[in-house]
């Protein structure tokens, strides 16, 4: 029997200085990846490649690493919501991401065009929490009592690895989905009832350039069909790991129009059809 527990706690310490050793490398992947985002270079692919678990942790080690660059964690994004988007990483479901404070920038900012290794604009959504309620919604109308402002949002994402790397959903989630910046209008307040509901399914994204040519058109319902499909997911997804939503957090919702690469000299609008019943609403950001 002793012989037994001797060896049942040998190998208890291998196991553990298994997991230890594991988090630790993904802990350094996720700096080095970091490294490279900083600097604004392409990085290699990640070899092995990793599995959604595995770059997640890698994941946690990037944002530790770029957290004093861009400050504390404002809220959340879920990428690949979009089928079409789905199909290009070879996914089946989204991945989650973490939005911090100086990510988030203001409508009719300026940017250089090369803002990342793999610098893209597209047109996104942002719902913001209003209650923590929100984490024991069961349906979508319940998770919409949690929700206080709709607000327009071109996302900035930077894909960081080199243009011959296959990326792929575990890539993807490895690099924080992607987040560098984005661009936000001002908050449209929302509320809980069947006409939001409808509105949020039903809006239509329109990007234009600066010579008043929409160049591409899509609706809400892009986001895994409704966008709180999306926020039930991003919930879910938190809860998984032992993390709630609480009020204030800004949850991006993933590409309603397709991903574009940045050109200098350009400046691209958003206009947003339906969102606000006041009327339409346009954002902008210019590249330089």
């Amino acid at each position: 029997m002793k012989r037994t527990r001797l060896l049942y706690a040998a190998l208890l310490s291998v196991l553990l200085a298994f997991g230890l050793c594991h988090h630790a490398l993904a802990a350094g992947e996720g700096t080095r990846l970091a490294d490279f985002y900083l600097t604004k270079l392409p990085a290699p692919a990640l070899t092995p490649a990793p599995t959604l678990d595995q770059a997640m942790k890698i994941q946690a080690g990037f944002n530790k690493a770029i957290m004093p660059v861009f400050g504390k964690v404002v809220g959340y994004k879920a990428g690949l919501t979009n089928p079409s988007v789905q199909k290009v990483f070879g996914v089946n479901a989204p991945v989650r991401g973490t939005l911090m404070e100086k990510m988030i920038l203001k409508s009719g900012t300026t940017i250089e065009a090369d803002f990342g290794a793999r610098p893209l604009y597209e047109g996104d959504l942002i719902l913001r929490v209003g209650s923590d309620a929100i984490n024991g919604a069961k349906t979508p109308m319940e998770a919409l009592q949690g929700i206080d402002a709709a607000i327009p949002f071109i996302e900035l994402p930077d894909l960081v690895y080199a243009k011959d790397v296959k990326i792929n959903g575990a890539l993807l989630a490895a690099v924080n989905v992607a987040a560098r910046y984005g661009i936000v209008g001002e908050p449209i307040p929302v509320q809980a009832t069947p006409e939001w509901m409808e509105r949020l399914k039903t809006f239509k994204c329109q990007i234009y350039n600066d010579k008043g040519a929409m160049l591409i058109e899509a609706p809400g319902s892009s986001l895994l069909e409704h966008p709180m499909n999306v926020v039930l997911w991003i919930r879910d997804s938190l809860k998984a790991d032992g993390i709630a939503l609480k009020k204030g957090d800004l949850l991006s919702l993933g590409t309603i129009t397709k991903l574009t690469p940045t050109a200098p000299n350009t400046t691209v609008f958003a206009r947003y059809v339906g969102l606000d019943p006041k009327g339409h609403v346009v954002i902008s950001v210019t590249f330089k």
